[in-house]
């Protein structure tokens, strides 16, 4: 870590090198948000001319004048925060003084002299806006009141004559996508969203990756959720994309934050209901692949607030797959050839109840209850051929059900308390238990298609979390923050196994060669950290902190047989800098990251739904530590806003997926494989991606983005003579995704979008590559209550192909998998009820356990406190 620390120490000399060069501009915060300036926490950098101006540290004129007032957005009303404040003389037009808006959107300029003077008002995405010239005397006390500065139009992604945010937004400590400005994910769900979203990637089975690692944490409304730890991908599909506000990618997370996630967090942000009064919103959908129904009801008066949410999502679809593996035993070659079709019949539903109370002026009460299901229901068909030495050994076909259900419950009571600006104390509590049911039933028929046996896998499974949180924050100085806190957190797993077989005829039984059992495990974590941001009057940003997490673990297999799993303690230290240069920002980060092995990673059940890919947990897995580096640029030049960054992460003690064949103390028939995950590998990642968003006319945008990375892995696996030799394994992978929006007249508007991902390397092999598109077009009616849409993807040709390679001393496998994923669909959404705004209201924080591995960013600055997991 000693080059990479000197090489984080250079970058930052470097750029302060660049800011002691002359330039003209009046930029006093970073125009990428964040307080970019001794203002950035509501306090303000008095009397002291600005060096960026002349390049000449003086002075300027001291008196007890003061200018104030509130910035806000001319179509939401909501404050903006972080922006730029320019006191510019008339005289010479040249800004001599300046501040930066608070999270309220609120600014000061004190200790000025007598004179004649404008303010300036600047924020990317935005137009610049100067006030009318005022003249300060001894004594003068100027509230601007509240100034609304509008939307600039040539930066928006989906623009109106009224203005709206653009498809991708960074924000200081994250970039943001605006996903109810996607129209053509509409009538899909949360995995359709995160294929649109910069830096992440989605494949065919839906497991989620950033920057090419699944080792990532996802958030729901900043909160966790026991389904999501189970299975991101089976958690993903519950939530629909109807209600989906917005995507927020955090790559570089601070010391706030629990320390899981080795690449980053996603924050999958719902829609919420601000409106005065009574309100309901209607969305439903019918496809090819997909049908929804979403109802969402709201009620607030006064000091109350009431939410009710219900959605509905059934699917259908159809999937085919190829097997050819060969595996070594001794020396014999039994090579496997598989044929297999599956029918897919999911339904998913997602209910929600919560309320909000202001408790007085300064303290707000929230609670939320959530109750999710999952009823996926696969019908598959697996003809098998076994050769011995190209001899054929055996012809197996298998008709398999396969139900995977679930039920998770998230309960969360919150309270904040405010004393002044920046300055508060919050508690949040959480519940949240997820129930799986994972069993399949197969029918095992013979050559001519008579039932020779039968079988069952019975795996039962349940997830509990309870949690208690504290945070603390507090300025120190104008341009000094202070934030610490504490958080425990209790977890239990609980799963039970077991196998059942029969003949053609006769009542199933239990399996004695078959693995059974059960798995208790309870993992307590004790965590406090603390962080300390500082802003420098060059407007360097610097947010250091550090967390430490001590962990207890114990479990039990078989009710009785303890393992021995050891206990740890991590520090893991965060360094996040930031420069703004006129119209760029700049930004640098190190973190340390643990990565907790998830559910299904420790569930020792084997699934062996098919007998050729048998997949099974290891409970005894430690956690992963990663060291995160990256360097980061933002700019806009003209209509163009582009984002580059180059990161590179090292993970020692990686948890790894690795495939061994089956043997006859397995229990498990010769020549088929199995799955699982061992601590055994290392891994080093170098990668950059660029993405854009412009306008090329005030109704016509276009976005898109390029990533790319290459991978280095080395781990353990079996060798011919039985001992374990090292393997390694090196790639590049690259992906993009292109988007273009297009508004028209009387309500119309269109979109295009394509992703492509190529091949990405394992430890034992290469994960194929994949694509997908769509087209879409929607009418706005009823003066924008709502709208009708018409969607269709992959409409060409005959869905995806997906081919994956794996090799090692002792087996190869080519498996190819195909998704029939064209589609058609009508989406509609209405909303009823009284349409008054109210001002929008300080809510009570709430827990954010960001810590788990899934199956399968930076907080560079002070983001608003309520806006931000910790």
């Amino acid at each position: 870590m000693t080059k990479q620390f000197i090489l984080l120490l250079l970058t930052i000399g470097l750029w302060s090198g660049l800011t002691h060069t002359k330039t003209a501009s009046a930029q006093f915060g970073p125009p990428g948000g964040g307080p970019g300036g001794p203002g950035g926490f509501g306090g303000q950098d008095n009397g002291r001319k600005k060096a960026e101006f002349t390049g000449v540290t003086e002075d300027a004129p001291k008196g007890n004048g003061k200018v104030s007032g509130i910035l806000v957005d001319s179509t939401t009303g909501k404050p903006v925060e972080f922006a730029t404040i320019a006191l510019i003389s008339t005289k010479t037009n040249k800004p001599i003084d300046g501040t930066t808006t608070d999270v309220k959107g609120h600014f000061t300029l004190g200790k000025l002299a007598p004179g004649d003077f404008r303010l300036q008002y600047s924020f990317i995405g935005y137009k610049n806006k100067d006030s009318q010239p005022f003249t300060v005397v001894k004594g003068t006390d100027l509230n601007m009141g509240s100034v609304k500065i509008p939307a600039d139009i040539r930066l928006l992604g989906e623009v109106t004559v009224t203005g709206q945010a653009a498809l991708i937004e960074e924000k200081v400590d994250r970039l943001v996508f605006n996903a109810d400005k996607d129209m053509t994910a509409k009538g899909g769900d949360a995995s359709d969203v995160l294929k649109r979203v910069p830096m992440l990637s989605v494949d065919l089975d839906g497991n989620v990756s950033l920057r090419g690692s699944q080792n990532i944490r996802v958030l729901i409304n900043n909160k966790p959720s026991t389904i999501v730890a189970a299975n991101v991908a089976d958690a993903l599909k519950q939530l629909p994309a109807d209600m989906i506000k917005s995507v927020e990618v955090i790559t570089s997370p601070s010391a706030k934050y629990d320390a899981e996630g080795a690449a980053g967090i996603i924050n999958i942000v719902t829609k919420k209901n601000t409106l005065h009064g009574l309100t309901l919103n209607v969305d439903a959908g019918v496809g090819l692949r997909a049908s929804n129904l979403g109802l969402n009801g709201s009620y607030r008066q006064g000091k109350l607030g009431i939410t009710l949410g219900g959605f509905g999502r059934a699917m259908y679809n159809r999937a085919s797959s190829t097997l050819d593996q060969t595996t070594m035993t001794g020396t014999t070659a039994l090579r496997t050839s598989q044929i297999g079709t599956a029918f897919d019949k999911p339904i998913f539903g997602q209910y929600t109840m919560g309320f909000d109370y202001d408790l007085a002026k300064n303290q707000s009460l929230s609670a939320n209850i959530r109750y999710g299901s999952r009823n996926f229901i696969q019908q598959q068909t697996q003809l098998t051929n076994t050769y011995a030495n190209e001899a054929l050994l055996s012809m197996t076909n298998r008709d398999v059900n396969r139900k995977d259900l679930s039920n998770s419950v998230d309960m969360n009571l919150d309270y904040i308390r405010t004393f002044k600006p920046q300055q508060e104390w919050s508690i949040s509590t959480q519940f949240s238990r997820t129930g799986l049911t994972n069993n399949f039933y197969a029918d095992i028929l013979g050559q001519t298609g008579e039932l020779t046996g039968r079988q069952r896998n019975l795996n039962n499974n349940t997830n509990q979390e309870l949690t208690f949180q504290t945070d603390y924050q507090t300025p120190l100085r104008k341009n000094q923050l202070l934030e610490f806190g504490g958080k425990a957190i209790m977890r239990q797993v609980d799963s039970h196994y077991q196998y059942q077989v029969a003949g053609s005829t006769g009542e199933l039984v239990f399996d004695p060669t078959n693995p059974s059992g059960s798995l208790a495990y309870s993992q307590n974590i004790a965590a406090g950290y603390i962080s300390y941001t500082y802003v420098t009057p060059s407007k360097f940003t610097f947010k250091v902190g550090t967390r430490y997490e001590r962990t207890t673990i114990s479990a039990k297999a078989n009710e009785t047989t303890p393992l021995a799993i050891p206990n740890y303690g991590n520090l893991v230290p965060s360094i996040n800098v930031s420069k703004t240069l006129n119209k760029s920002t700049l930004k640098a980060a190190y973190n340390r990251r643990i990565q907790r092995p998830g559910l299904q990673q420790l569930n020792p059940n084997p699934n062996a739904a098919n007998p050729q890919n048998i997949n099974v947990g290891n409970p005894t897995l430690s956690p992963e530590l990663t060291d995160n580096m990256e360097l980061s640029i933002s700019s806009t030049i003209k209509k163009t806003y582009l984002n580059a960054a180059v990161f590179g992460r090292l993970t020692n003690n990686a948890i790894s997926q690795i495939r061994i064949p089956a043997d006859t103390l397995s229990g498990f028939p010769s020549g088929s494989i199995i799955t699982t995950f061992q601590n055994i590998g290392i891994q080093r990642t170098v990668g950059a991606n660029v993405f854009f968003n412009t306008s090329i006319t005030s109704k016509w945008s276009v976005n898109g983005g390029i990533d790319g990375y290459y991978m280095y892995m080395q781990g353990l696996t079996p060798g011919a003579d039985g001992k374990s030799i090292t393997i390694s394994n090196s790639g590049v992978s690259i992906g993009g995704r292109l988007m273009s929006q297009l508004q028209l007249d009387k309500g119309w508007s269109a979109q295009v979008f394509s992703f492509f991902r190529g091949p990405n390397p394992q430890l034992q092999g290469t994960m194929g590559s994949f694509y997908m598109y769509s087209v879409g077009v929607r009418k706005d009616i009823a003066n924008k209550r709502g709208s009708i849409g018409l969607a269709a993807e992959n409409f060409a040709g005959n869905g995806v192909t997906m081919r994956t390679t794996l090799n090692s001393p002792l087996l190869t496998q080519v498996n190819v998998n195909h998704l029939y994923n064209s589609n058609v669909k009508l989406t509609f959404s209405y909303r009823i009820g009284k349409m008054t705004f109210e001002e929008q209201r300080r809510k009570a924080k709430s827990v954010s356990n960001d810590d788990v591995k899934g199956e399968g960013g930076g907080d560079q600055q002070a983001a608003p406190p309520a806006a931000r997991p910790r």
